[in-house]
């Protein structure tokens, strides 16, 4: 985990916008691990961006897991999901994700309606804390990766966590393919 200093995250609701800091109040203890397994650490805010947090922390870019927020509609009723990926990976927001709200279109949320609606970040997006309804889409490869750093909710920390327990939040559904391995940088 890079040179993060971590310790437990119920300890540190500071360290965490109001909705995680709830939703890990009520951790489910029959999950995969428990929830003072899921750790927190104290970032430069300026550093939130995965390649700058990765690069300044020394956090592999395979290690770091990004939560984007799609939205798409029908006949008028928007639907959202939050999308769990790799961040050496990019979701595929018009095919798997698209097929998978039954939506005719699907793009990211504007950041504002994002902010606004999960009570995060921009920038600090987590899974942990979202609205119950919205689906919470992970793909296979974060599932797969022993821990993971995720947003907190707020831009000042960063949450480290086993990779299995984001496949097994309240709502979650792991999916092969729901991202596509991201083109390298040149």
């Amino acid at each position: 985990m890079g040179s993060l200093q971590t310790e437990p995250a119920q300890s540190r609701p500071d360290l965490l916008a109001p909705p995680v800091a709830k939703a890990l109040a009520v951790w489910p203890p029959e999950g995969p691990i428990d929830a003072d397994q899921v750790l927190v650490a104290p970032i430069d805010p300026g550093l939130a961006d995965t390649a700058a947090f990765c690069e300044a922390y020394g956090v592999s870019l395979a290690e770091s897991a990004n939560c984007v927020i799609v939205a798409g509609s029908r006949s008028g009723v928007t639907r959202y999901a939050a999308c769990i990926i790799l961040a050496t990976t990019r979701a595929d927001v018009n095919g798997v994700i698209r097929r998978h709200l039954d939506v005719r279109k699907a793009s990211f949320a504007p950041m504002d309606e994002a902010v606004s609606l999960t009570g995060m970040e921009h920038g600090g997006i987590t899974p942990i804390g979202l609205p119950v309804d919205w689906p919470i889409l992970v793909d296979s490869r974060v599932v797969a990766a022993p821990h993971v750093i995720i947003g907190s909710g707020v831009r000042h920390s960063k949450i480290a966590i086993a990779g299995p327990a984001l496949g097994a939040l309240p709502g979650a559904e792991v999916i092969d393919g729901l991202a596509r391995p991201a083109p390298p940088v040149l």
